[in-house]
Parts: structure tokens; sequence; C-alpha cells
């Protein structure tokens, strides 16, 4: 089941596209779906190794050189791991409606340092962009950004916030329903 997880979740990570209030190249993707899912259903190992196959299987189609897929890797464990703890511990709605609210917010406040310290650190390295480079594309939205941790508190954090609140809905919703064929019993 993590592998069937794993590819569904590869494929919606292929499905990505852009979103209007945001620089263009944040992309938004239903990828950590399955990973939610399987972190529900199989455990929380289970969601992590979802996060973990798809983004080692998405390098190989990536032009990031793996420090995307290492974010994603980072921030989807941010986001499953806690909702997948939680929901274990007492599995009722409230309890996964909890996690993936907690899982959410983790993920949300984790992606301003991932991206301070990890993604635009080496983008600006291996691409030779300046940091004002990069601020530039985000004042292309907002004029009066000023530096690179006020651009990823206004954009990066709010962005992966409502992905995870998303996500989360969606799962929230279909994730009974799906159960039994999760667990193999149908």
């Amino acid at each position: 089941m993590t592998a069937v997880m794993s590819a569904v979740s590869f494929i919606l990570m292929l499905l990505e596209f852009s979103t209007p209030f945001t620089p263009g190249f944040l992309k938004f993707d239903f990828s950590d779906l399955p990973a939610l899912l399987a972190s529900f259903a199989l455990g929380p190992i289970a969601g992590i190794a979802v996060c973990f196959i798809k983004c080692v299987i998405h390098i190989a189609v990536s032009s990031s050189a793996g420090v995307g897929e290492l974010a994603n890797f980072i921030l989807g464990c941010c986001f499953v791991l806690p909702a997948g703890i939680i929901y274990k511990r007492i599995k009722t709605k409230k309890s996964a409606l909890i996690g993936s609210l907690t899982g959410s917010l983790i993920m949300a406040a984790a992606s301003l340092p991932v991206n301070y310290y990890i993604t635009y650190p080496f983008y600006m390295r291996a691409y030779g962009l300046s940091e004002e480079t990069i601020i530039s594309m985000y004042r292309a939205i907002l004029p009066s950004i000023e530096s690179l941790p006020q651009a990823l508190l206004i954009f990066n954090v709010p962005f992966t916030l409502a992905k995870g609140l998303i996500v989360s809905t969606i799962v929230f919703f279909t994730y009974k329903r799906l159960s039994p064929i999760l667990h193999g019993r149908k």
C-alpha cells in the first residue's frame, strides 16, 4: 500500500501548477494527500515513506538538482508525522482534524527556515543568483518587499499553510470512505 500511495503521490507531484498572488516558481500540488492518507491508515512512518519515495522518484524529472525534493521531503514530514502521531493515539474525526491542523501549522512554520537556510542558498550558489534577484521576483508581486525573510513570511508561509489546509480538508472528507481500501479490506 505504501508503494501504491507513493506512486500516486509522485503522479500528483507532476501535476503542479502556479497560483495567483505568488511568484511563478511557487508551485501547488496535491502530492501530500496520499502521504497524509498513508500516515492515517498505516501510521506516520508510512506517511514519511511515501514522502521519501515520491521525492526520490521525482529527482529523475526535476530541474532542482534534488534540493526542491529535499525541501519537499522535509516539509512533507513536518506535515504527516505530527498528523499521523496524533491520529494514531486516538482514532477519531476530532483527532484527525487536530492532527491535520497541527501538521499544517508545523509545515507552514518550517517552510521559512527550510527555504531560507536550504532551498534559496542552494539556488543562489548553483545558479549564480543573488539574494536581490530572488527578492525581485517577490517584488514583482509586492513592491514593498525588503528582505528574503520578509518575502518568505508574506508568501511562502501562507502558501504552505494553505496547501496543508486544502490537503487536510480533502483527507478529512474522504478518509473514512477510503479507509477499508487502504487497510486492504475491500
